[in-house]
Protein backbone atom coordinates (compact mmCIF):
# COMPACT_ATOMS: atom_id res chain seq x y z
CA UNK A 1 0.00 0.00 0.00
CA UNK A 2 1.63 3.52 -0.80
CA UNK A 3 1.33 6.09 1.87
CA UNK A 4 -0.31 9.14 1.11
CA UNK A 5 0.39 12.64 2.59
CA UNK A 6 -2.59 14.91 4.21
CA UNK A 7 -0.59 17.26 2.65
CA UNK A 8 0.15 16.32 -0.51
CA UNK A 9 0.51 20.00 -3.07
CA UNK A 10 1.87 19.92 -6.35
CA UNK A 11 2.93 22.87 -8.87
CA UNK A 12 0.83 24.13 -11.56
CA UNK A 13 3.41 23.40 -14.23
CA UNK A 14 3.99 20.29 -12.80
CA UNK A 15 0.09 19.35 -12.77
CA UNK A 16 -0.18 20.70 -16.46
CA UNK A 17 3.10 18.86 -17.10
CA UNK A 18 1.67 15.52 -16.06
CA UNK A 19 -1.99 15.91 -17.95
CA UNK A 20 -0.49 17.01 -21.16
CA UNK A 21 1.70 13.84 -21.45
CA UNK A 22 -0.74 11.66 -20.06
CA UNK A 23 -3.79 12.56 -22.22
CA UNK A 24 -1.77 12.49 -25.56
CA UNK A 25 -0.54 9.07 -24.94
CA UNK A 26 -4.22 8.61 -24.26
CA UNK A 27 -4.63 9.53 -27.77
CA UNK A 28 -5.88 12.82 -27.40
CA UNK A 29 -4.63 15.26 -30.28
CA UNK A 30 -2.44 19.01 -29.14
CA UNK A 31 -6.04 20.54 -29.33
CA UNK A 32 -7.64 18.34 -27.15
CA UNK A 33 -5.28 18.03 -24.29
CA UNK A 34 -4.61 21.84 -24.33
CA UNK A 35 -8.31 22.27 -23.54
CA UNK A 36 -8.50 19.75 -20.81
CA UNK A 37 -5.49 20.81 -19.13
CA UNK A 38 -6.31 24.39 -19.08
CA UNK A 39 -10.27 23.60 -17.63
CA UNK A 40 -8.80 21.38 -15.15
CA UNK A 41 -5.96 23.42 -13.92
CA UNK A 42 -8.54 26.68 -14.00
CA UNK A 43 -10.79 24.89 -11.84
CA UNK A 44 -8.10 23.29 -9.29
CA UNK A 45 -6.63 26.47 -8.84
CA UNK A 46 -9.64 27.85 -8.02
CA UNK A 47 -10.90 25.67 -5.64
CA UNK A 48 -13.49 24.00 -7.52
CA UNK A 49 -11.78 20.94 -6.80
CA UNK A 50 -15.25 18.76 -7.65
CA UNK A 51 -14.52 19.85 -11.13
CA UNK A 52 -10.58 19.52 -11.64
CA UNK A 53 -7.63 17.56 -11.60
CA UNK A 54 -10.36 14.77 -10.16
CA UNK A 55 -11.65 14.40 -12.98
CA UNK A 56 -8.67 13.68 -15.33
CA UNK A 57 -9.12 9.48 -14.49
CA UNK A 58 -12.54 9.64 -16.25
CA UNK A 59 -11.68 11.49 -18.93
CA UNK A 60 -8.74 8.90 -20.12
CA UNK A 61 -11.52 5.51 -19.28
CA UNK A 62 -13.92 7.84 -21.53
CA UNK A 63 -10.93 8.05 -24.12
CA UNK A 64 -9.69 4.13 -24.16
CA UNK A 65 -13.22 2.68 -24.09
CA UNK A 66 -14.03 5.23 -27.39
CA UNK A 67 -17.07 7.14 -26.19
CA UNK A 68 -14.81 10.30 -26.81
CA UNK A 69 -13.23 11.02 -30.31
CA UNK A 70 -9.43 12.27 -28.58
CA UNK A 71 -8.51 14.25 -32.34
CA UNK A 72 -12.06 15.26 -33.25
CA UNK A 73 -12.68 17.31 -36.39
CA UNK A 74 -15.07 20.08 -35.07
CA UNK A 75 -17.24 21.73 -37.32
CA UNK A 76 -18.75 25.43 -36.64
CA UNK A 77 -21.39 26.62 -38.81
CA UNK A 78 -22.47 30.18 -38.47
CA UNK A 79 -26.55 30.34 -39.28
CA UNK A 80 -27.23 34.28 -38.67
CA UNK A 81 -24.96 37.09 -38.01
CA UNK A 82 -24.58 36.36 -34.50
CA UNK A 83 -25.58 32.58 -33.72
CA UNK A 84 -23.87 29.25 -34.78
CA UNK A 85 -23.79 25.76 -34.20
CA UNK A 86 -20.73 23.98 -33.50
CA UNK A 87 -20.73 20.15 -33.95
CA UNK A 88 -17.91 18.50 -31.31
CA UNK A 89 -17.43 15.68 -33.17
CA UNK A 90 -17.77 13.47 -29.78
CA UNK A 91 -14.43 15.11 -28.80
CA UNK A 92 -13.66 16.09 -25.39
CA UNK A 93 -16.23 18.60 -23.92
CA UNK A 94 -13.05 21.16 -22.92
CA UNK A 95 -12.01 21.71 -26.47
CA UNK A 96 -15.88 21.91 -28.02
CA UNK A 97 -16.27 24.79 -25.18
CA UNK A 98 -13.06 27.07 -25.85
CA UNK A 99 -13.84 26.51 -29.51
CA UNK A 100 -17.17 27.86 -29.35
CA UNK A 101 -16.13 30.73 -27.05
CA UNK A 102 -13.58 31.47 -29.41
CA UNK A 103 -16.72 31.35 -32.06
CA UNK A 104 -18.97 33.71 -30.01
CA UNK A 105 -16.45 36.12 -29.02
CA UNK A 106 -15.63 37.00 -32.53
CA UNK A 107 -19.31 37.59 -33.47
CA UNK A 108 -19.28 39.98 -30.35
CA UNK A 109 -16.74 41.93 -31.69
CA UNK A 110 -17.87 42.56 -34.88
CA UNK A 111 -21.64 43.05 -33.54
CA UNK A 112 -21.84 43.26 -30.18
CA UNK A 113 -23.74 39.32 -29.47
CA UNK A 114 -22.89 35.84 -30.35
CA UNK A 115 -23.79 32.91 -29.10
CA UNK A 116 -23.45 29.44 -30.25
CA UNK A 117 -24.84 26.15 -29.93
CA UNK A 118 -22.98 22.68 -29.68
CA UNK A 119 -24.05 19.26 -29.93
CA UNK A 120 -22.23 16.39 -30.42
CA UNK A 121 -20.21 17.02 -26.72
CA UNK A 122 -19.07 15.42 -23.90
CA UNK A 123 -18.75 16.48 -20.09
CA UNK A 124 -16.62 19.81 -20.09
CA UNK A 125 -15.61 20.20 -16.56
CA UNK A 126 -16.63 23.39 -14.55
CA UNK A 127 -18.81 25.96 -16.81
CA UNK A 128 -16.90 28.88 -15.31
CA UNK A 129 -13.72 27.87 -17.62
CA UNK A 130 -15.64 29.35 -20.62
CA UNK A 131 -17.18 31.99 -18.75
CA UNK A 132 -14.57 33.26 -17.89
CA UNK A 133 -12.41 33.07 -21.21
CA UNK A 134 -14.46 35.56 -22.42
CA UNK A 135 -14.42 38.09 -19.17
CA UNK A 136 -10.51 37.77 -19.58
CA UNK A 137 -10.81 39.56 -22.69
CA UNK A 138 -13.21 41.87 -21.74
CA UNK A 139 -16.51 40.59 -22.69
CA UNK A 140 -19.50 39.25 -20.59
CA UNK A 141 -20.00 35.47 -21.01
CA UNK A 142 -22.36 33.00 -20.12
CA UNK A 143 -22.24 28.54 -20.36
CA UNK A 144 -24.56 26.56 -20.27
CA UNK A 145 -24.90 22.47 -20.27
CA UNK A 146 -27.03 19.49 -20.14
CA UNK A 147 -26.23 16.13 -18.16
CA UNK A 148 -27.60 12.84 -17.32
CA UNK A 149 -30.35 12.82 -14.96
CA UNK A 150 -28.95 13.00 -10.93
CA UNK A 151 -31.75 15.49 -9.76
CA UNK A 152 -35.02 15.06 -8.43
CA UNK A 153 -38.00 17.59 -9.74
CA UNK A 154 -39.59 19.58 -7.01
CA UNK A 155 -41.45 16.71 -5.23
CA UNK A 156 -40.23 14.31 -7.35
CA UNK A 157 -38.93 10.65 -5.96
CA UNK A 158 -36.63 9.80 -9.67
CA UNK A 159 -33.99 12.06 -11.07
CA UNK A 160 -35.01 13.89 -13.91
CA UNK A 161 -32.70 16.80 -14.86
CA UNK A 162 -28.78 16.78 -14.47
CA UNK A 163 -27.08 19.30 -12.53
CA UNK A 164 -26.91 21.59 -15.46
CA UNK A 165 -24.75 24.50 -14.52
CA UNK A 166 -25.17 28.09 -15.14
CA UNK A 167 -21.71 30.30 -15.39
CA UNK A 168 -21.75 34.45 -16.06
CA UNK A 169 -18.84 36.37 -15.84
CA UNK A 170 -17.88 40.06 -16.68
CA UNK A 171 -15.18 41.78 -16.86
CA UNK A 172 -13.91 43.99 -13.78
CA UNK A 173 -10.97 47.02 -14.97
CA UNK A 174 -8.07 46.31 -12.74
CA UNK A 175 -9.22 43.51 -11.11
CA UNK A 176 -10.24 39.43 -11.51
CA UNK A 177 -13.29 38.95 -13.31
CA UNK A 178 -16.83 38.99 -11.06
CA UNK A 179 -17.90 35.23 -11.28
CA UNK A 180 -21.15 33.36 -11.09
CA UNK A 181 -20.84 29.47 -11.46
CA UNK A 182 -23.11 27.25 -10.44
CA UNK A 183 -24.96 23.88 -10.22
CA UNK A 184 -28.73 24.39 -10.63
CA UNK A 185 -28.74 21.42 -7.95
CA UNK A 186 -27.96 21.99 -4.56
CA UNK A 187 -24.56 20.75 -5.27
CA UNK A 188 -22.74 18.87 -8.00
CA UNK A 189 -22.74 15.49 -8.14
CA UNK A 190 -18.97 15.17 -7.98
CA UNK A 191 -19.22 16.90 -4.90
CA UNK A 192 -20.94 13.57 -3.21
CA UNK A 193 -18.02 11.33 -5.11
CA UNK A 194 -15.59 13.60 -3.87
CA UNK A 195 -16.80 13.66 -0.24
CA UNK A 196 -17.48 9.78 -0.80
CA UNK A 197 -14.06 9.21 -1.41
CA UNK A 198 -12.57 11.16 1.76
CA UNK A 199 -15.26 9.34 4.18
CA UNK A 200 -17.13 13.08 4.52
CA UNK A 201 -20.64 13.31 5.66
CA UNK A 202 -22.62 15.42 3.16
CA UNK A 203 -24.66 19.24 3.82
CA UNK A 204 -28.42 18.93 5.07
CA UNK A 205 -30.84 19.61 1.80
CA UNK A 206 -28.50 18.60 -1.08
CA UNK A 207 -28.99 14.72 -1.76
CA UNK A 208 -31.53 12.18 -1.26
CA UNK A 209 -31.69 8.03 -1.24
CA UNK A 210 -33.06 5.89 -3.60
CA UNK A 211 -36.66 6.70 -1.89
CA UNK A 212 -36.55 10.45 -2.50
CA UNK A 213 -35.23 10.68 0.81
CA UNK A 214 -32.97 13.58 1.83
CA UNK A 215 -29.51 11.73 3.11
CA UNK A 216 -26.33 13.19 4.14
CA UNK A 217 -24.49 9.89 3.55
CA UNK A 218 -22.21 9.87 0.27
CA UNK A 219 -23.16 5.96 -0.59
CA UNK A 220 -26.54 6.29 0.12
CA UNK A 221 -27.40 9.10 -2.19
CA UNK A 222 -28.87 8.32 -5.28
CA UNK A 223 -30.33 11.72 -6.72
CA UNK A 224 -29.55 15.40 -5.90
CA UNK A 225 -31.57 17.53 -4.35
CA UNK A 226 -32.84 20.93 -7.08
CA UNK A 227 -31.35 24.38 -5.51
CA UNK A 228 -33.70 25.13 -2.85
CA UNK A 229 -33.48 21.68 -1.12
CA UNK A 230 -37.17 19.59 -0.62
CA UNK A 231 -38.77 23.04 0.38
CA UNK A 232 -38.18 25.29 -2.35
CA UNK A 233 -36.80 22.77 -4.89
CA UNK A 234 -39.43 24.65 -7.64
CA UNK A 235 -36.98 27.09 -8.27
CA UNK A 236 -33.78 25.02 -8.81
CA UNK A 237 -35.94 22.60 -11.16
CA UNK A 238 -37.28 25.67 -13.24
CA UNK A 239 -33.80 26.97 -13.59
CA UNK A 240 -32.61 23.30 -14.65
CA UNK A 241 -35.26 23.30 -17.24
CA UNK A 242 -34.04 26.64 -18.83
CA UNK A 243 -30.65 25.14 -18.90
CA UNK A 244 -32.04 22.00 -20.63
CA UNK A 245 -33.81 24.44 -22.93
CA UNK A 246 -31.19 25.86 -23.77
CA UNK A 247 -28.47 23.25 -24.07
CA UNK A 248 -30.57 20.37 -25.82
CA UNK A 249 -33.29 21.93 -27.93
CA UNK A 250 -31.42 24.44 -29.63
CA UNK A 251 -28.81 22.22 -30.05
CA UNK A 252 -30.47 19.45 -31.37
CA UNK A 253 -29.29 16.84 -28.96
CA UNK A 254 -31.73 14.73 -26.61
CA UNK A 255 -32.51 16.01 -23.46
CA UNK A 256 -30.62 15.03 -19.98
CA UNK A 257 -33.11 12.42 -18.96
CA UNK A 258 -31.99 10.31 -21.95
CA UNK A 259 -28.20 11.17 -22.00
CA UNK A 260 -26.34 7.71 -21.10
CA UNK A 261 -24.36 8.00 -17.67
CA UNK A 262 -21.75 9.82 -17.30
CA UNK A 263 -20.06 7.11 -14.90
CA UNK A 264 -20.38 4.31 -17.31
CA UNK A 265 -20.14 1.38 -17.30
CA UNK A 266 -20.76 2.14 -21.76
CA UNK A 267 -17.65 3.94 -21.46
CA UNK A 268 -17.98 3.58 -25.92
CA UNK A 269 -21.14 5.28 -26.71
CA UNK A 270 -20.74 8.73 -27.31
CA UNK A 271 -23.25 10.57 -25.61
CA UNK A 272 -24.29 13.56 -27.37
CA UNK A 273 -24.78 16.57 -24.36
CA UNK A 274 -24.93 19.57 -25.55
CA UNK A 275 -23.99 23.16 -24.29
CA UNK A 276 -24.65 26.49 -24.68
CA UNK A 277 -22.67 29.75 -24.74
CA UNK A 278 -23.16 33.18 -25.28
CA UNK A 279 -21.27 36.35 -25.17
CA UNK A 280 -21.83 39.90 -24.92
CA UNK A 281 -19.97 42.98 -25.91
CA UNK A 282 -20.10 45.67 -22.69
CA UNK A 283 -19.76 49.01 -25.02
CA UNK A 284 -22.33 47.59 -27.17
CA UNK A 285 -25.02 48.51 -25.07
CA UNK A 286 -23.34 51.20 -23.10
CA UNK A 287 -20.14 53.37 -23.12
CA UNK A 288 -16.76 51.29 -21.97
CA UNK A 289 -15.79 53.79 -19.36
CA UNK A 290 -19.60 54.01 -17.57
CA UNK A 291 -19.70 50.44 -17.88
CA UNK A 292 -16.14 50.08 -15.71
CA UNK A 293 -17.60 52.72 -13.36
CA UNK A 294 -20.95 50.89 -12.99
CA UNK A 295 -19.28 47.36 -12.08
CA UNK A 296 -16.69 49.05 -9.93
CA UNK A 297 -19.14 51.16 -7.92
CA UNK A 298 -21.42 48.03 -7.69
CA UNK A 299 -19.12 45.82 -6.11
CA UNK A 300 -17.27 48.16 -3.92
CA UNK A 301 -21.14 48.67 -2.26
CA UNK A 302 -21.62 45.31 -2.29
CA UNK A 303 -18.51 44.19 -0.25
CA UNK A 304 -18.84 46.91 1.77
CA UNK A 305 -22.08 45.75 2.91
CA UNK A 306 -22.19 44.84 7.04
CA UNK A 307 -21.74 40.33 7.09
CA UNK A 308 -23.28 38.29 10.07
CA UNK A 309 -20.84 37.67 12.76
CA UNK A 310 -17.72 35.86 12.19
CA UNK A 311 -18.39 36.11 8.00
CA UNK A 312 -17.63 38.82 5.45
CA UNK A 313 -19.62 39.51 2.57
CA UNK A 314 -17.97 38.61 -0.95
CA UNK A 315 -19.18 39.01 -4.77
CA UNK A 316 -18.96 35.68 -6.30
CA UNK A 317 -15.10 35.10 -7.65
CA UNK A 318 -14.13 36.62 -4.25
CA UNK A 319 -13.36 33.37 -3.20
CA UNK A 320 -11.87 32.00 -5.99
CA UNK A 321 -9.83 34.20 -6.81
CA UNK A 322 -8.45 34.27 -3.03
CA UNK A 323 -8.08 30.82 -3.51
CA UNK A 324 -6.27 30.86 -6.67
CA UNK A 325 -3.32 33.14 -5.01
CA UNK A 326 -2.70 30.65 -2.43
CA UNK A 327 -2.98 27.54 -4.75
CA UNK A 328 -0.47 29.40 -6.95
CA UNK A 329 1.81 30.11 -4.09
CA UNK A 330 1.60 26.69 -1.92
CA UNK A 331 0.84 24.45 -4.36
CA UNK A 332 -2.49 22.72 -5.43
CA UNK A 333 -3.60 19.73 -3.13
CA UNK A 334 -4.38 16.19 -3.77
CA UNK A 335 -6.40 14.21 -1.31
CA UNK A 336 -5.30 10.81 -0.25
CA UNK A 337 -8.35 9.54 -3.05
CA UNK A 338 -6.25 11.29 -5.88
CA UNK A 339 -2.84 10.96 -4.98
CA UNK A 340 -3.48 7.19 -5.85
CA UNK A 341 -5.22 7.69 -8.26
CA UNK A 342 -1.90 9.91 -9.97
CA UNK A 343 0.48 7.50 -8.98
CA UNK A 344 -1.70 4.46 -10.67
CA UNK A 345 -2.00 6.39 -13.98
CA UNK A 346 1.89 7.54 -13.77
CA UNK A 347 2.55 3.74 -13.46
CA UNK A 348 0.24 2.81 -16.11
CA UNK A 349 0.76 5.11 -18.72
CA UNK A 350 4.54 5.40 -17.29
CA UNK A 351 4.51 9.39 -17.01
CA UNK A 352 7.04 10.77 -14.63
CA UNK A 353 4.79 11.11 -11.25
CA UNK A 354 3.97 14.43 -9.64
CA UNK A 355 6.16 15.98 -7.12
CA UNK A 356 5.25 16.99 -4.24
CA UNK A 357 6.26 20.23 -3.15
CA UNK A 358 8.31 20.92 -0.18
Amino acid sequence: MRDTSTNFRVAREDLSRFMQAVLAVAGADQASADAVTRALVTASRMGTDSHGLRLLPHYLLALKGGRINGAPDMQFHQRLAATGFLDADDGLGHLAGYTAMEHAMAMAEKIGMGAVAVGNSSHFGAAGCYALAAAERGYLGMAFCNSDPFVLLHEGAKPFHGTNPIAFAAPVAGESPYLLDMATSSVPWNRVQQFGAIGRELPDQVAANADGQVSRTPSEVAALLPLGGSGFGFKGAGLGGMVEVLSSMLSGMQHGFKLLPMGGPDMSTPRGVGHFFLVMKPDAFVEADTFARGMAEYLADLRAQPAAPNAQVMAPGDREWRCQAQRDAEGIPLDSANQLAYAEIAEQYQIAPLTQLD
